[in-house]
């Protein structure tokens, strides 16, 4: 998940007697802060969210507790998978004293004190986006740093520490600086362990309908999915919908995006009646399309707990399908290739050279043409495999292809297990969040021994 931008600058190059020098006071020495970085709405509810509240619980630390001399900072970094909301979604937990926008990044670097007081002892932990840019921020405040690599550490030589995905990875570390990582497993792994909700859906079939969490996705997605619920509904009767509200997005964005606001809307039919209330026992309130469609939705995140009884989804390409998978949900993962101007959603440098005011109509199409015809996988399972695990279907499809396949998945529960299987042979053992807070509890805990 995370970005593969390679500088060739030294991080020391960025500390020098040019920046202002951080306040070491006497009464800030015993203090300590934890930085986690990190980037988009994937990696901050399947990565940050889980290991903070397994820090809260072992460490007494800021905000939660308020004279604790832990400080629990979050630092967003500058990345193209950014929705912009993560910031007010990750305020929402109370997990951190302190949380600094990806647009704040480069003058945090350089003006530090701007934003809050800094303990003279810290560290820096990698939890999405570019790894350089938590190298910079390590060596410019002068605290140790902790990589999470899921499958290479770029800059071993600048990391105190690192927290490898898996053996493969920590043979590409440089065998002198191989005593400097753990294996902790895959994080995605452990999603099912951290749900806020047990909720029951009722008995029946239920299709989860994943739309995306970025407003490009979304522009697609939500018109797109609505009307597939119309045509799967009308070919099985019977069938229910699940549509897990994204941290990074609101029922009201959804409303406006299925509206004729959203001019992508006007090239499909569903269009969104009413949203009714919660039916007598159950937490969910209900979208209800112009057809009739009813389609529940889940406003509680992470929603897990329900994902996990769903019997198929469909998604859009992104960390879905790595939440999915990590579930072993089965999942038809799609890409309508008719609306590429507007899925301005690639990662890396291609994707901001897409997104250059003057440049999106004409160069945004024509590297989305040749990201699709040199592309390897797009779904997280089938990179992980290296073969196809779950569908993709990216072109010119229609709603009405989509709920025709939906329906052949649906109609054959042999295939479903299969799929299910695969995914679950996929996951890996569970229990690297709390490897991984082992791994940052033992700097906590020699700070604690020196003080």
């Amino acid at each position: 998940m995370a970005s593969a931008l390679r500088v060739q600058v030294s991080p020391s190059a960025f500390v020098n007697e040019n920046l202002i020098s951080l306040d070491t006071a006497s009464e800030q020495d015993n203090g300590f802060a934890l930085v986690l970085v990190s980037n988009g709405p994937g990696e901050l509810a399947t990565w940050v969210r889980p290991l903070s509240e397994i820090l809260h619980e072992r460490f007494p630390i800021r905000p939660r507790v308020h004279d604790a001399q832990i400080s629990l900072r979050l630092v967003l970094v500058p990345c193209p998978n950014g929705t912009g909301t993560e910031a007010r979604t990750a305020k929402q937990w109370n997990q951190f004293e302190e949380i600094s926008e990806a647009k704040q990044f480069w003058n945090l670097l350089l003006r530090p004190k701007q934003y809050g007081s800094w303990p003279s002892k810290g560290l820096v932990v990698f939890l999405g986006g570019d790894q350089f840019w938590t190298v910079l921020l390590s060596a410019r405040l002068g605290y140790k740093h902790l990589t999470y690599a899921e499958w290479i550490a770029r800059w071993p030589g600048w990391n105190d520490r690192i927290a490898a995905m898996s053996k493969d990875v920590v043979k590409r570390v440089p065998k002198n600086l191989r005593s400097r990582c753990t294996v902790v497993g895959d994080l995605m792994a452990d999603v099912s362990s951290f749900s806020s909700s047990e909720t029951s859906l009722p008995k029946g079939e239920w299709v989860a309908l994943m739309p995306g969490s970025k407003k490009s996705k979304l522009s697609v997605g939500v018109p797109f999915l609505l009307e597939v619920a119309d045509h799967l509904l009308s070919l099985r009767p019977g069938c229910n919908f699940l549509l897990p509200i994204a941290p990074t997005t609101s029922l009201e964005e959804i409303q406006s995006l299925a509206s004729l606001k959203n001019p992508i809307a006007a090239e499909y039919s569903a269009r969104i009646e009413s949203v009714q209330p919660p039916l007598e026992g159950l937490p969910f309130r209900r979208l209800v399309t112009v057809a009739g469609t009813e389609i529940f939705l889940e406003e509680e995140q992470p929603a897990y707990a329900c994902l996990r009884q769903c019997d198929l989804a469909l998604t859009t390409v992104g960390a879905n399908t790595a939440e999915l998978g990590a579930l072993a949900v089965p999942m038809l993962v799609i890409l309508p290739t008719q609306h590429l101007i507007v899925m301005q959603a690639w990662d890396g440098f291609l994707g901001l050279i897409g997104r250059l005011p003057g440049f999106r109509w004409c160069i945004g199409a024509l590297l989305s043409f040749w990201r699709l015809n040199r592309r390897g996988f797009l779904a997280w399972p089938n990179i992980s495999a290296s073969r196809m695990v779950v569908p993709e279907r990216i072109g010119r499809i229609t709603p009405r292809s989509i709920a025709a396949e939906a329906l052949a998945w649906l109609a054959a529960p042999e295939r479903l297990h299969g799929q299910r299987e695969d995914l679950r042979s996929l996951r890996g053992q569970t229990g690297a969040i709390k490897a991984l807070a082992n791994e940052v509890c033992s700097f906590l805990q020699n700070h604690s021994e020196k003080t």
